[in-house]
C-alpha cells in the first residue's frame, strides 16, 4: 500500500500528460525514485522540460491517500503499469495508462478475444443490432467491452450481460460517478458479472476531454473494435481511429446509405473495414487464435433459442390486451409478475422498466425474453415494451 500512494501521486499531479509520466517512469522505474529525485535528476529525463520538472516539486501526498482510503471503502483495486496482471495488450499500446482502478472481476483479456462495441449515444430503432450481436459474440466467448454510454454502448452492455458474458465497462470518469444517472444498475449489473475500469480516480466527475482517452484504452484491451451506428462525425469513429492506429481491427454494421447515423459505419466499411451482420463473422476471424475461447455455432445456437431468427421471420401473436389473467393461472417469477404489473399499453424503454421495478438489468432481460416467448408481453422497435394481458390477483 505505502508503494501505491506514490503511483497515485504520479498519476494524480494536475498539469502532467500521460505520455510525460510514462517517459518518467521509463527512465526512473518508479514512482517513488521520481518522488523523491531532485529536478536535475528529473531533467535528465528524456523529452522532459523544465516547466514539466517543475509540476513534480508538489510533494503533498494528502491527496494520494485520500484515494487510498476512497478505494478502500469502495473495494476497488488499483493495478499498475508494472503488475504483472496488467494487460499487456493495453501496455503495448502507444499511451497505456499508469495505472487503472478497477471494481470486479477483470478477465484475463490478453487470453481472450476482446471486442469493442462502440456507437452513437442517439441511436435508433436499429440499437437492437448492438444488443443482438454483443449477446452472440458473448454465447460464442467473446468478452463485451464498452463505455457504458447511452444509446450503442448500453445495448452492448445488455447483450453480453444477458448471454451470461463477462462485459467490461471502461469509464470516463470515477467508478463511483454514474454516468448518464439512468445506468446505475447497469453498472451494478456490469461489476457483479465483469468489471468495471477507469484510469480517473474516485469521485471524478465526467468531462468531455475524459472520453477521447477512454477510447484509447477500450481499443487498446481489445483485438477487435465493433462499430454498430455512427453518424460521420462520432466518437465511435475516433475509437475506430484509434485501434487501427493501434494495430486492432475494426469492423462495422453497414446500414441503409441515405441514413445519417449509417453514414459512418457505411464509409468504415468502403474504407476495408471488416462488414458485421452476424456475430459469427468476428468469431471466425479469430476462431484459430482463440480457439480454446470460442464457440460459433455455440452463439448461432444461442441466438436461435432466444428467439431472434424467429422473430425476424414471423410476427408473434400475441393475446390480446383486453384478456385478464390471474396470477395464479400462470406460472411466472416475481420478477416476471412485476414487470407485468409495471407494464402498460404505452411502450416502456428496458431502462424505465429497470427504474421503476429497481430490478437488476440483467434479471429484467431475462424475464422479458421469457414473457415475450409466453406472448404476455410485446416488443417494438427501440427495445420498448407493452404488455398483452392485464394481470390481476
Amino acid at each position: 500500500m505505502s508503494a501505491l500512494k506514490y503511483w497515485v501521486w504520479l498519476a494524480e499531479l494536475p498539469g502532467l500528460h500521460n505520455q510525460t509520466r510514462l517517459q518518467l517512469l521509463e527512465h526512473f522505474q518508479s514512482p517513488e525514485d521520481i518522488y523523491y529525485a531532485d529536478t536535475a535528476e528529473i531533467l535528465l529525463t528524456e523529452g522532459i522540460t523544465r516547466e514539466q520538472a517543475a509540476l513534480l516539486s508538489d510533494r503533498r501526498l494528502e491527496s494520494a491517500d485520500r484515494v487510498l482510503a476512497d478505494c478502500a471503502q469502495l473495494s476497488l483495486r488499483i493495478l499498475t503499469l508494472q503488475d504483472a496482471d496488467y494487460p499487456s495488450r493495453l501496455k503495448n499500446i502507444y499511451d497505456p495508462p499508469c495505472l487503472l482502478y478497477l471494481r470486479g472481476r477483470l478477465p484475463a483479456l490478453d487470453e481472450e478475444a476482446a471486442v469493442a462495441v462502440v456507437g452513437t449515444r442517439t441511436a435508433t430503432p436499429y440499437i437492437t443490432a448492438a444488443e443482438k450481436l454483443s449477446y452472440g459474440l458473448a454465447a460464442g466467448g467473446a468478452v463485451i467491452v464498452t463505455g457504458l454510454a447511452r444509446g450503442i454502448d448500453a445495448a452492448a452492455a445488455r447483450g453480453a450481460l444477458r448471454a451470461g458474458g463477462t462485459p467490461v465497462g471502461v469509464l470516463g470518469n470515477g467508478i463511483d460517478v454514474v454516468y448518464p444517472a439512468e445506468s446505475r444498475y447497469l453498472y451494478e449489473d456490469v461489476a457483479a458479472a465483469g468489471a468495471l475500469v477507469s484510469e480517473y480516480a474516485p469521485g471524478t466527475a465526467p468531462a468531455k476531454a475524459h472520453f477521447p482517452a477512454r477510447n484509447r484504452i477500450m481499443s487498446g484491451l481489445s483485438v477487435a473494435t465493433l462499430v454498430v451506428e455512427a453518424p460521420e462525425k462520432s466518437g465511435a469513429l475516433i475509437t475506430a481511429e484509434t485501434a487501427l492506429e493501434q494495430g486492432r481491427d475494426v469492423f462495422a454494421v453497414p446500414g441503409p446509405i441515405d441514413a445519417p447515423m449509417s453514414q459512418g459505419c457505411n464509409r468504415l466499411i468502403r474504407d476495408g473495414a471488416g462488414l458485421a451482420a452476424e456475430p459469427w463473422d468476428l468469431l471466425r476471424e479469430y476462431e484459430d487464435r482463440f480457439s480454446d475461447k470460442l464457440r460459433v455455432e455455440g452463439a448461432r445456437t444461442e441466438l436461435q433459442a432466444v428467439g431472434w431468427k424467429s422473430r425476424q421471420k414471423t410476427e408473434a401473436k400475441p393475446v390480446p390486451p383486453s384478456l385478464s389473467l390471474s396470477k395464479n393461472d400462470l406460472s411466472l417469477t416475481d420478477d416476471q409478475i412485476r414487470l407485468l404489473q409495471t407494464l402498460t399499453e404505452e411502450p416502456l424503454l428496458v431502462d424505465d422498466l429497470i427504474e421503476l421495478t429497481e430490478i437488476p438489468t440483467r434479471r429484467v432481460l431475462s424475464a422479458l425474453t421469457v414473457l415475450e416467448l409466453e406472448n404476455l408481453v410485446t416488443q417494438h422497435p427501440g427495445k420498448r415494451y407493452t404488455r398483452a394481458v392485464t394481470l390481476c390477483e
